[in-house]
C-alpha cells in the first residue's frame, strides 16, 4: 500500500508541474511571393501548408519589412529593424539605425521565452549580424549566419554550440531546405528530453531566395508549367485568389512591374512575355520551374515537422505560424542574374538548360517573375508598396480557440509576433533586462484578433510604418501614404486601391501631410532619419542622385 501511495504521489506531482503551454513554432519562407502558395492561388504544389491554412487562419494584410535583414530583425525582437541597428543589412555605416548588427540593448523572443521556461530553437537562416545565435537565445541552432549562399555547400550552414557535430550527409545527397529540418527534427528530440517543459522552433528556411538550386525530380514537374510566361501565370492567380478570398472580388492586375536595373535611377518596365524571343523564353521558364521546385521542397519539408508533431502528441497544442520575410526578389531585370547577384546574365538554351538549378549554377528569377510571384501587387522585396512588404500568412493551433478556415483581412505587422509569442506563452515582458530597461514593444498581441475577442476596430486604428534604402510607408486605417526612394509621397485608398494605381495626394492632400507628418515622428524616435546619403551598396547609387 505504501508503494502505491508513493506512485500516485509521483503521478500527482507529475501533473501538477506539466506545463500545458503551447508549443510554438515560427516558420519563415525567404523571399517568397504572396500569391505563390496554393492556398494563396499558386499554381505550386503545397499540399501541407495549403492543410494548415484551411484548418487555420490565412491573413491578407499582415505586413513585412521589405527585406530579409531588417524583416528577421523584427520578427525576433518586436522591434522596428532601425530601432535595434538593422535598418539596412549587415554592413555597419556609422549611423545608429544602420549598425548592421543587433544592438546590445536588443532582447530577442529566443531570450524571452527561454526566461519563460521555454526550451528554443534555430535550425536556419539567422542574418542579424551576430555570428552566433546561441548568443541571443537559442540553445541550439544550425544554419546560415549570413544571407543564403549555396544550398548544396554544407560548410555554408554553421552548427552552434560548437562543440556540438551537425548531421553528416553523404557527398551529392545535402540540400540546405532538408538538412534545416533534419537538424529541426533533432532539435525537438534534445527539447523532448524535458517533457515538463514547451519548446520553441524558429525555422527559417533559405528557400526560394537565390540562388536557385532544386533537386532534379522536383524541377521536372514544373519543367513545362512556365512557358505560358508570366502574363497568363499572373491573370491565372489573380481568378484563383478571387475564388479563395486572399484578394478582393473586384480586384484588377498592376500594370507589369517596374525595375530598376543594377546602380540606375531610371525605371524600365517588364516586357509583355509574347515579345520575348523563343530562347529567352526557355531560359525563363527553366528559373520559374527551379523555384517553383524550391517552394515544393520547401512544403514537403515543413510536411515532415507536422508529421514528427503528431508521432508525438504535439501538433493539437502547437502554435504554427508560417510568413515568408518579404515579397519576391527581383533582382535586378526581367532576365534575372547569374554567377553572383549583379548585372551578369547568362542566356541558357538547348541542352544547357538542363544543368540549370544544379550545384554548378546560379541563377536568379529576375523581375518578371517576381512580378507574378507578387500577384496582383506592385514591385518587389527591397520597396514599400505592397508586392515588397505583403506576404503569406498562416496560422494554426488547433487547441488555442482560434477561427478555424478564417480569412482575416486585418492590417498586422510582424512587429506583432513577439508579443503574440509571450500572450501565447503566458510570459510578461520584463521592464529591464540585464541591468538594463527594455524598448517599449511597438506591436499588439494577435490572439484575440485570432479568436475574435478584440475589440472592434482596435488594431485598424493602429499606423504602421515601414522604411528599407529609402522606400518609405504608412498605413493606417484604409490610407496609405508610400514613396519609392528619392520620390515623393504617393497616397492610395487600400481598401478600394491595393494594387496602388490611383494616386490620390493632390486630391486628398490634408490626409497625405498628415500621415507624413505622423511617419516623421515615428522615423525620428526609431532612429531611421535622416536617411543615409549613402548606405554603401553597389547597385543603389547615393540618395541625392535618385531624386
Amino acid at each position: 500500500m505504501k508503494q502505491l501511495c508513493a506512485l500516485c504521489g509521483l503521478l500527482f506531482a507529475s501533473i501538477v508541474v506539466a506545463d500545458e503551454r503551447p508549443n510554438l513554432l515560427v516558420i519563415v519562407a525567404d523571399d517568397l511571393g504572396y500569391s505563390d502558395l496554393g492556398c494563396y492561388g499558386g499554381e505550386i504544389n503545397t499540399p501541407h501548408l495549403d492543410a494548415l491554412a484551411h484548418n487555420g487562419i490565412r491573413m491578407t494584410q499582415m505586413y513585412n519589412m521589405g527585406r530579409c535583414c531588417p524583416s528577421r530583425a523584427s520578427i525576433l525582437t518586436g522591434q522596428y529593424p532601425h530601432r535595434v541597428g538593422l535598418g539596412h543589412m549587415i554592413k555597419d555605416i556609422g549611423r545608429p539605425g544602420y549598425r548592421g548588427a543587433l544592438a546590445d540593448d536588443a532582447v530577442t523572443s529566443g531570450q524571452l521565452l527561454q526566461s519563460a521556461g521555454y526550451r528554443t530553437f534555430l535550425a536556419g537562416k539567422w542574418h542579424l549580424g551576430t555570428p552566433n545565435p546561441t548568443k541571443h537565445g537559442f540553445e541550439h541552432s544550425y544554419g546560415t549566419v549570413k544571407s543564403g549562399r549555396h544550398y548544396f555547400d554544407p560548410t555554408q550552414l554553421d552548427r552552434f554550440p560548437e562543440s556540438s557535430e551537425p548531421i553528416e550527409y553523404k557527398p551529392g545527397s545535402f540540400h540546405a531546405t532538408d538538412a534545416t529540418v533534419d537538424h529541426a527534427l533533432e532539435f525537438l528530440n534534445i527539447g523532448r528530453e524535458t517533457p515538463e517543459k514547451p519548446w520553441f522552433l524558429y525555422l527559417a528556411f533559405n528557400a526560394p531566395h537565390f540562388p536557385l538550386h532544386a533537386w532534379p525530380d522536383d524541377i521536372e514537374k514544373y519543367k513545362d508549367r512556365y512557358h505560358v510566361g508570366w502574363d497568363v501565370i499572373r491573370q491565372q492567380r489573380l481568378e484563383r485568389m478571387k475564388k479563395l478570398g486572399v484578394i478582393a472580388a473586384d480586384s484588377q492586375l498592376s500594370e507589369r512591374g517596374l525595375y530598376w536595373d543594377w546602380g540606375e535611377t531610371v525605371a524600365r518596365r517588364n516586357p509583355a512575355w509574347d515579345l520575348l524571343p523563343r530562347d529567352r523564353r526557355g531560359d525563363l521558364a527553366r528559373r520559374m520551374a527551379i523555384y517553383a521546385a524550391m517552394v515544393d521542397q520547401m512544403d514537403r519539408n515543413i510536411g515532415r515537422v507536422i508529421e514528427d508533431l503528431k508521432r508525438h502528441d504535439e501538433f493539437e497544442n502547437t502554435l504554427i505560424v508560417f510568413i515568408s520575410d518579404n515579397g519576391a526578389c527581383y533582382e535586378w531585370d526581367p532576365f534575372g542574374f547569374d554567377v553572383w547577384s549583379s548585372r551578369n546574365n547568362i542566356l541558357h538554351w538547348g541542352d544547357q538548360l538542363e544543368s540549370m538549378g544544379n550545384a554548378e549554377s546560379y541563377h536568379s528569377i529576375g523581375s518578371g517573375w517576381s512580378n507574378a510571384s507578387n500577384t496582383p501587387f506592385r514591385l518587389y522585396k527591397h520597396y514599400s508598396h505592397e508586392g515588397g512588404i505583403s506576404m503569406p500568412a498562416i496560422i494554426h493551433w488547433p487547441q488555442g480557440k482560434i477561427s478555424k478556415g478564417k480569412v482575416l483581412d486585418t492590417p498586422t505587422h510582424i512587429i506583432d509576433l513577439v508579443p503574440t509569442l509571450l500572450d501565447s506563452a503566458d510570459a510578461g515582458y520584463p521592464q529591464q533586462w540585464q541591468g538594463k530597461a527594455t524598448m517599449e514593444l511597438p506591436g499588439l498581441s494577435l490572439l484575440p484578433l485570432w479568436r475574435g475577442t478584440e475589440p472592434d476596430g482596435e488594431m485598424e486604428k493602429r499606423a504602421l510604418f515601414f522604411e528599407h534604402q529609402g522606400s518609405r510607408a504608412v498605413r493606417a486605417g484604409n490610407w496609405k501614404l508610400v514613396a519609392t526612394r528619392g520620390e515623393p509621397w504617393e497616397l492610395y485608398d487600400i481598401s478600394k486601391d491595393r494594387i496602388e494605381s490611383n494616386n490620390l495626394v493632390k486630391r486628398r492632400p490634408g490626409v497625405a501631410r498628415a500621415l507624413a507628418a505622423q511617419w516623421d515622428v515615428w522615423a525620428k524616435k526609431n532612429q531611421v532619419t535622416p536617411l543615409p546619403r549613402d548606405l554603401g551598396a553597389d547597385y543603389l547609387v547615393p540618395l541625392e542622385a535618385a531624386r
